[in-house]
């Protein structure tokens, strides 16, 4: 395999390592997606839409809709993340940190292939936004206090 360096930083190799993990993922996500979307179609053609169903089955029925439903909402959307990944590797800026702009761990990538912080800078981010939430929360609190003291 050709390993000669890359304009964008990254050899060869890495480059063809990464498309080819993101597209595996990307196939194998679509194909679930298809599966259930076709699943869905086929409980409902069966003949499940003339039963009678209680009050209890109709609402266990609709919320297993609802869950299912929620679950190709969110494969869609990693398919989404993946597709992006795809772009930015095509661009160069794929496996670079948004933050620091150093290398993002090969491990991490093959976890989370759609990563776009490490994970030290991903960890930082967290803690803002916990903290900023702790803080919005504070000031809620204390302004609903102050309403009720009004």
């Amino acid at each position: 395999m050709n390993t000669t360096k890359r304009t964008d930083g990254m050899n060869d190799g890495r480059y063809l390592d990464l498309k080819r993990m993101l597209e595996d993922r990307q196939k194998e996500i679509l194909s679930e997606v298809q599966e259930r979307i076709r699943d869905a179609r086929s409980e409902s053609a069966s003949g499940k839409l003339n039963e009678v169903f209680d009050a209890g089955e109709s609402s266990e029925a609709d919320i297993q809709e609802d869950i299912e439903f929620a679950l190709i909402q969110m494969k869609a959307e990693t398919l989404n993340k993946i597709t992006e990944a795809l772009a930015r590797l095509e661009e160069g800026a794929y496996g670079y940190c948004f933050d620091c702009g150093e290398e993002i761990l090969h491990k991490r990538l093959r976890a989370l292939p759609f990563a776009v912080r490490c994970k030290e800078c991903e960890e930082a981010r967290e803690v803002a936004v916990q903290r900023e939430r702790t803080l919005a929360q504070r000031r809620g609190a204390g302004s609903l206090f102050f309403d009720m003291s009004s």
